[in-house]
Formats: structure tokens, sequence, C-alpha cells
């Protein structure tokens, strides 16, 4: 019989914006939880209205993260560059939650597996820095990011998918290959990486794919594609699997 004391493993889960919390637009945050979910773990959504001291005390309740993507961009201030005309207004709630998580995750060795968004704001938490606009930066013939979501009727439109090749480090191990194909729905992506990040994915036009946590031995993995819209994908099942496997032993560990 199943221990009744058993607790999944709490992974706290930003929404992707404070309009989308308002509205309780829920299609796009309920794959990541439902993937959360699939991995064996327990989604739990965090406000992007709550206070600092209030933020504080759900992430001590909470096991590990994972940073969602957003239509938002960070704010190019906070690593001191001009603003690129194709910049959208960031998201002034999403970025104080994301920080506030990270210093919670990183201060405490949390796991954390930043998607799309979530890795350009664990970067430049980390000091680093972002490519503002890949199509008129890179010139890129590769499609990161189609021009429209939806289809005429409403539908999503599926994303491009393109080549990612992976360098030594955990994706690479949980890959079991050095390369694969992987969606894309972005225009900006890493450019600099914070302190402790080591770069092992690009993409065939040099566009990095993850990033990962050397700092010390905390599980941190950021990855520009969206594992969370690829379900029946060994590699996103098992980045996901692995984050709850994380959290489940850093529980255990306490």
């Amino acid at each position: 019989m199943p221990d009744q004391n058993y607790v999944l493993p709490r992974v706290g889960v930003p929404w992707r914006t404070a309009q989308e919390e308002a509205a309780n637009i829920r299609p796009k945050i309920d794959k990541y939880l439902r993937a959360v979910e699939r991995a064996g773990g327990e989604p739990v959504l965090v406000s992007l209205l709550l206070s600092p001291g209030e933020l504080k005390r759900r992430a001590t309740e909470l096991d590990a993260f994972l940073l969602t993507g957003s239509p938002a961009d960070v704010d190019p201030a906070h690593f001191r560059a001009k603003r690129h005309p194709a910049t959208v207004d960031a998201d002034t709630a999403r970025e104080r939650t994301d920080f506030a998580l990270l210093e919670h995750a990183l201060g405490t060795g949390k796991p954390v597996l930043a998607i799309c968004y979530g890795v350009q704001s664990l970067n430049v938490f980390l000091g680093g820095s972002l490519i503002q606009d890949i199509p008129s930066e890179l010139g890129s013939r590769i499609c990161h990011s189609p021009e429209e979501d939806e289809t005429p009727d409403g539908g999503e439109r599926a994303d491009p998918m393109h080549g990612a090749q992976f360098d030594a480090g955990r994706v690479l191990q949980l890959s079991g290959a050095p390369r694969a194909n992987v969606n894309s729905s972005h225009h900006q992506s890493v450019y600099e990486p914070g302190r402790g990040l080591r770069i092992t994915a690009h993409a065939p036009d040099g566009v990095v794919e993850a990033v990962e946590w050397t700092g010390d031995t905390n599980w941190v993995v950021g990855v520009q594609w969206h594992p969370e819209r690829m379900p029946a994908d060994a590699l996103s099942q098992a980045l996901f699997r692995d984050l709850v496997n994380a959290a489940r032993q850093r529980r255990g560990a306490k």
C-alpha cells in the first residue's frame, strides 16, 4: 500500500504575467502544471501579487521552482543595456517574483528549472545579458518564433522546430544524445551568461539553448525551448522528472 504520509515534492510555478493572473487565463500556465504533475510533483501556483513578506513565506513552503515562459521581456535596464525597439514591455510583478524566488532557491539549495523567459530571467538575475531581438541582431535564418501564436480559428499554431547541440552537462545526460530537435517561441536569448552559469546547448545559428548552474551542487537548469509543450518528447519528460527528483532528494535531506 502507498505511504499515506508521503508528500509529493511541491514545485512553485509563478504566473506567466500579472494580466493572465488577474483574468485567470489558464491554457498556457496549465501546461506547466500538468508537466509537473506527470513528473510526480505537486505544482503550486505562485501569485505575482504577493507582498515581499508573503512571497518569502510562500517560498519557504516549496521544494523547487519552475520559472515559466512569458510574453513580456526582461527590462534591459537590469543588464545595463539600451532598450531595443523590438523589446516589449516588462512585467514588473513577474520580475520581482522571479528574482525573489531565485534569491531564495540559490540561497537554500532548492532546484530550479527555468524555461524560455524563465532562463532569461535567471541569467539577468545572475548578472548576465540578453540578445534583445534575435532576427535583427543575429539575422538568423532559423525561425525561433512564429509571427502569430494563434491560427485564425483561435487555435495554437505549431511551434517552429530546429536542432540543438548539447555540450557536456546534465541536459546532455538526460538527452542521451548530443543533438535533439526542440521547439521554439522566443525573440530574445542569453548573450553573456551570468555568474555561475555555463552554456551547455546551442542552436545551429549560435543561439543559446541551455545553461546550467556551476556555483555549487544545486540542480539549476535553464532551457530556451518549451518542454511543457512537448509532453510526448523523451527529453522533455526527463527534464521535469529530474527536477522533481531533485526536489524529492532535497526534501529528504532536510
